[in-house]
Formats: C-alpha cells, sequence, structure tokens
C-alpha cells in the first residue's frame, strides 16, 4: 500500500480499489456464465450425436435455446460491468496520482 500524503488522495486510491475488486467479481461472474454456455453446448452436441442429428443441426438448436441465449446475455451483461467498473477504478487511480503530484509541488 502506498504512502500517502492527504485525506482526499487516500480516498481516491481506496475508491480505485474497491471497484478494482468489484471488477474482478464481475469478470468471475461473466467466465461462469461462458463456462455454462460452454458446457451447454457440449452437453446438447453430445446428446443430438446419440440422436443422430448432425453437428450443424444441434449447433443451430443450442444457439436458439434458451439457455444459451441466457448464458450469452449473462457473459455480455457482466462484461460490460466489468469494464465500466475498470473505467471507473482507472479514473480514481489517476485522481489519486494526480493528487499526489499536486501535493509534491
Amino acid at each position: 500500500m502506498p504512502t500517502f500524503n492527504t485525506e482526499e488522495e487516500r480516498a481516491a486510491w481506496a475508491l480505485a480499489e474497491s471497484l478494482t475488486e468489484q471488477a474482478g467479481k464481475m469478470m468471475r461472474q461473466a467466465e461462469a456464465a461462458l463456462e455454462t454456455w460452454k458446457t451447454g453446448k457440449e452437453m446438447n452436441r453430445l446428446r443430438c450425436e446419440r440422436r443422430g442429428i448432425s453437428a450443424s443441426d444441434a449447433e443451430i438448436r443450442w444457439s436458439g435455446s434458451a439457455n444459451a441465449k441466457n448464458a450469452l446475455t449473462d457473459n455480455s451483461f457482466h462484461v460490460g460491468l466489468a469494464t465500466m467498473y475498470f473505467s471507473a477504478a482507472t479514473a480514481n487511480y489517476s485522481r489519486a496520482l494526480y493528487l499526489r503530484t499536486q501535493g509534491l509541488r
């Protein structure tokens, strides 16, 4: 943990750290949603293969299913949130560094 010159600098850094942590949580949820999508796709492919349905038809069936759409929607949503949190964290890290340079003058 860096040393701080002012309380305002410390607050900006702490906020940036918490936003980074929240972004990490959102990315883990996005990864879980993507894994759900991959697992479901593979299970659907195997199920269709046992029934004699071609791989391309299995792909079409999976992409049209509610489970596939929900998993992709969850993934996109959480990636968007993670991007937002990372951007806000970047702004607060920059603010803390700016405040540090102002305190050194």
